[in-house]
């Protein structure tokens, strides 16, 4: 009888990559030079000029670039700018997150504080803010943050384009699979019982 024959095995490798933030995520999580300014207004906090701290940091990237050029090639210095621009954008990718999660907090203290049937959310002591009230004005702070990154980050977003001509795009990085390490292990288990 003949033996069937026998499917080889070939294991397609699937890489799964970490998605990198991008200039849209920090501006969809971050607040807008409106938003900015309505919180600044609201809750007596600095007036921050977006539009300052954009110009500066892509000028500041467009000069770095600039006094780089003689000993960088033009891929070494697109790869050196794709991670200054990246960090960049995850910083304020990471405050405007923060950001959102403050807000979320405030908003759930001031609707249990509007609850009179709650002891445990009722104003402190005379002279101190209600818990509802710290939560709010750390989320003001968070924003106007998050904003000023956000607007570092779009300096830096630009200044790239400026430099290496082309737009600026998060590098994917691939995730580490713990799997192939079991497989091996457990491979090595299996070799180790046959003998």
């Amino acid at each position: 009888m003949a033996k069937p024959a026998t499917q080889s095995r070939h294991s397609a490798r699937v890489m799964q990559l970490r998605k990198g933030a991008t200039i849209d995520m920090v501006r969809l999580t971050c607040p807008d030079a409106a938003q900015a300014m309505a919180i600044a207004e609201s809750f007596g906090t600095a007036v921050i000029d977006g539009a300052g701290i954009r110009d500066l940091h892509e000028r500041l990237i467009v000069n770095t670039a600039d006094s780089l050029s003689d000993g960088l090639g033009e891929r070494a210095m697109q790869i050196h700018l794709q991670r200054i621009v990246g960090a960049y954008v995850g910083s304020a990718h990471g405050a405007g997150q923060f950001y959102s999660r403050a807000v979320s907090e405030a908003r759930d203290a001031t609707a249990k504080a509007a609850n009179n049937a709650r002891d445990e959310d009722l104003d402190g002591p005379v002279g101190y803010d209600s818990a509802a009230q710290r939560k709010r004005e750390f989320a003001a702070d968070m924003g106007v943050q998050a904003h000023a990154l956000c607007m570092a980050a779009e300096g830096a977003v630009a200044a790239y384009e400026q430099v290496v001509g082309e737009v600026w795009k998060p590098f994917d990085r691939p995730v580490d699979n713990p799997s192939a390490t079991l497989d091996r292990k457990a491979a090595e288990e299996q070799m180790a019982a046959l003998g």
